[in-house]
């Protein structure tokens, strides 16, 4: 790990110290039953964070293999889960198995070994057209869109979109070899926009964006915490290769992505009747409540990049 990414993580575990150290404070000084509940969230979450930080921290010490190797497990658990509480029937076995033991591996493969071309039609292309073939030699039309949709839209959120995470590896910016500062850029922007959205929403949280979707998030947490976020982005410019206004601008587009991903996965949970997507993450629910900002904002992110800053 780099001078730059030690500096960085120092940074985070300070800020992640500070914010244990807060939460602890408030956990002996609230008595109301809601102050307790809400402190009770927090200090969940601040753990899952360490967790992740740390998790993360790792990687990018062991380099491109570790990374990649992290993302394409967190993909296999994101899938587990959407397709675990998805209906299936038996016959959609085949498309499922190709689904989790072909096209994540390969997905990932081809990030490790830099090809980007093939990498960016896989799954939009090749899965689209193999899995409903697999599961169409089974014989039974029931509900087969249906069935056919919900396999294909699950690999493409949880393998397809997630894994433009770690292909920020694979971009070829003139004047800067450090892409994993770009990957760190990504993560902490989405990461503090989720924190600050549900600490501006929690202090000043009145009019909700969808009410019956989501009724945890407002206008004022995504307002107050979407532009925090986005300054620290611009604060950030330095470790990527953009200027001040450009960071700015491309943690904009991430935070807006991260929580349209956020809205959009809430309303698939609730057609689902689920408050979760699973229990990996204690305070966080499963790994898919902690990606699903993630999911969408890192191929906006990564096409962004790519059309603006690649030659």
């Amino acid at each position: 790990m780099n001078p730059t990414m030690m500096t960085l993580f120092g940074g985070v575990f300070a800020l992640l110290t500070v914010a244990s150290i807060i939460g602890f404070v408030l956990s002996r000084r609230v008595t109301s039953e809601g102050g307790i509940a809400t402190v009770s969230n927090l200090n969940a979450r601040i753990k899952a964070w360490w967790m992740m930080i740390a998790i993360f921290a790792v990687a990018f010490y062991f380099g491109k293999t570790i990374t990649v190797l992290l993302f394409a497990l967190t993909s296999f658990y994101c899938l587990r889960e959407f397709l675990s509480i998805t209906p299936t029937r038996a016959e959609d076995h085949s498309a499922t198995v190709a689904a989790f033991y072909l096209f994540i591996p390969l997905q990932y493969w081809l990030i490790w070994s830099d090809w980007q071309g093939l990498f960016t039609i896989l799954i939009p292309v090749w899965a689209f057209l193999l899995l409903p073939l697999l599961a169409v030699l089974k014989g039974e039309t029931t509900d087969f869109l249906t069935r056919s949709s919900r396999i294909q839209w699950a690999l493409m959120l949880n393998v397809f979109c997630i894994s433009h995470a770690p292909a920020l590896l694979l971009l070829d910016i003139p004047g800067f070899e450090e892409n994993f500062l770009l990957l760190f850029f990504l993560i902490t922007v989405v990461q503090l926009s989720d924190v600050m959205q549900y600490v501006f929403g929690k202090l000043f949280g009145k009019h909700k964006v969808a009410p019956r979707v989501s009724p945890a998030k407002t206008w004022e947490g995504l307002i107050g915490g979407g532009l925090t976020a986005s300054a620290i982005g611009a604060g950030l410019f330095w470790i990527t290769p953009f200027n001040p206004i450009e960071a700015g601008l491309l943690a904009g587009t991430i935070v807006f992505a991260g929580f349209a991903g956020g809205l959009v996965l809430s309303a698939v949970k609730r057609s689902l009747g689920a408050k979760d997507w699973g229990t990996m993450i204690e305070g966080h629910g499963g790994a898919l409540d902690r990606m699903d900002s993630v999911s969408f904002a890192a191929p906006v992110f990564f096409h962004l990049v790519h059309y603006f800053f690649v030659p």
